[in-house]
């Protein structure tokens, strides 16, 4: 099993060989190697360390390497540009959420992707997703990184804070202190690296309202105002893509006058708080999903009535105003047999996360004996969210995510995980060829090029250094 250090110290001995550092740069000596033992032993040691510099040293030094070895963190904003203006069509973008084996499960993407040629792919995690999986935005973006590495990657890398949103209870209580959560969390991603960041304000849509842009106005003023908040985070030169969303997962169908609304009203508020500044590259819509998909009794997922028209004309209309299209969520737990119509319709990006945690849970190699642990920590640590009726099944199903934090150092060290990676693979791919991003690193390379960004190094390894 990889080994987690226990000070910078010795997280200097652990890369040598592979690497060293020359004043504050970290140089690769031996790429394979690099690529091999030691990514792993810095992923294991950012994830598991108790010691905060440690800690802070690995996530460093895993930076450095994206950058030495090319896996460099990247804004998909030009490509979907691209889009907008009708220069590439007829893909969808995967959006993938990692809430387990998160270094695994990126490296398991990016051999996925080179094995395709696939360039067009985002990695993401969803603010709520933070907190149950224990990953805040540098732990993820360090685990991602240090995933493409692994796999032998050069090319831009897509990390993408999905779901920034608000939670309308709060905000009704406390909007200023509830949209302050949020432009904290953008804040962190920022500074972790992100420069993807899905701001979802459509929690604050008001359908009591008399007409569709009063129903949509706290939704677009709060989305351009973190919009414009972003904007003044660039420090390298980035544009971060951000994406908004006029409907609820889980509402009811979204509409021409309630997209066109919210993009009216998104335009005039980011223009009166930062004149000429780049808006949203995106927007997501309702379309008939649910996140996670809806639990049967037996701890099946009901069939769900996706309404693929509602992308395509929505799509239609994001595009006249200069975005590259509609996104689609809640989408991980639906028939194979529908992924391609996404492409078909010209869906801009798909988002999946609920499926890859499924097929974690029930692969036949998941340890039975974990899986009793797993449940009897719901049971224990979760009951007040079961609702009136489930069945022991259903509740399961809806809370098993809780424990992905508490279990993570086991998930992570699974003895029989590679069977399960396998799957995991074989399922990524698929989705590659269904979603029709094959042999589209070519089309990436054309428009993204990732910026060379350095950090400072932390002062307990620069004392490590001054020891040795």
């Amino acid at each position: 099993m990889p080994t987690v250090a226990t000070s910078p110290t010795d997280l200097l001995a652990t890369i040598a060989g592979s690497a060293h550092l020359d004043g504050d740069r970290l140089v690769i000596d031996d790429e394979a190697g690099f690529r091999g033992t030691a990514i792993r032993d810095l992923a294991w040691t950012a994830a598991f360390s108790d010691d905060e510099a440690t800690t802070a040293t690995a996530q460093w030094l895993i930076w450095e390497a994206s950058q030495e070895l090319g896996a460099r963190s990247a804004s998909i904003q030009a490509l979907y540009e691209a889009r907008a203006r009708g220069e590439v069509s007829g893909f969808t973008v995967p959006a993938i959420n990692l809430r387990a084996q998160t270094f695994d499960m990126a490296r398991t993407v990016y051999e996925a992707a080179t094995a395709a040629d696939v360039g067009a792919v985002i990695l993401e995690l969803a603010r709520s997703e933070q907190t149950y999986t224990f990953q805040r935005p540098i732990d993820y973006a360090t685990s991602v990184l240090a995933g493409a590495i692994a796999a032998g990657w050069r090319g831009p890398v897509f990390i993408q804070g999905d779901h920034y949103q608000f939670n309308a209870k709060k905000y009704a209580a406390d909007p200023e202190a509830m949209t302050e959560e949020i432009r904290r969390a953008c804040r962190l991603a920022v500074d972790a690296g992100y420069r993807n960041i899905d701001i979802d304000s459509s929690t604050l849509v008001d359908l009591s309202k008399s007409n569709v842009d009063e129903e949509q106005r706290e939704n677009y003023r709060r989305a351009a105002e973190l919009t414009a908040l972003i904007r003044t985070l660039e420090t390298d030169g980035v544009t971060v893509s951000v994406g908004g969303e006029i409907g609820e997962v889980g509402t009811q169908n979204s509409t021409v006058p309630e997209l066109r609304a919210y993009l009216d009203g998104y335009r005039r508020e980011l223009d009166a708080r930062a004149p000429g500044a780049t808006g949203i590259s995106k927007v997501s819509v309702q379309t008939g999903t649910s996140h996670g998909g809806v639990p049967l009794p037996d701890g099946g997922v009901a069939e769900v009535k996706l309404d693929f028209e509602v992308l395509r004309e929505l799509g239609v209309v994001a595009r006249e105003y200069g975005l590259a299209g509609a996104v689609q969520h809640g989408a991980s737990t639906l028939p194979d047999g529908l992924f391609h119509r996404f492409p078909a319709v010209e869906t801009a990006e798909i988002h999946l996360a609920t499926g890859f945690q499924n097929a974690l849970y029930e692969h036949p190699a998941f340890p039975d004996e974990l899986h009793r642990e797993i449940e009897g920590w719901c049971f224990g640590n979760a009951a007040d969210e079961r609702k009136a009726g489930q069945t022991d099944q259903q509740f399961v199903y809806t809370t098993r995510k809780k424990a992905i934090g508490p279990f993570k150092r086991r998930l992570w060290d699974l003895e029989t995980k590679d069977d399960i990676l396998a799957a995991q693979r074989r399922k990524i791919a698929y989705l590659f060829t269904e979603l029709r991003v094959d042999d589209s690193r070519a089309m990436v390379d054309r428009y993204i090029e990732p910026t060379e960004v350095h950090k400072p190094v932390p002062e307990a390894l620069r004392a490590a250094v001054a020891t040795r």
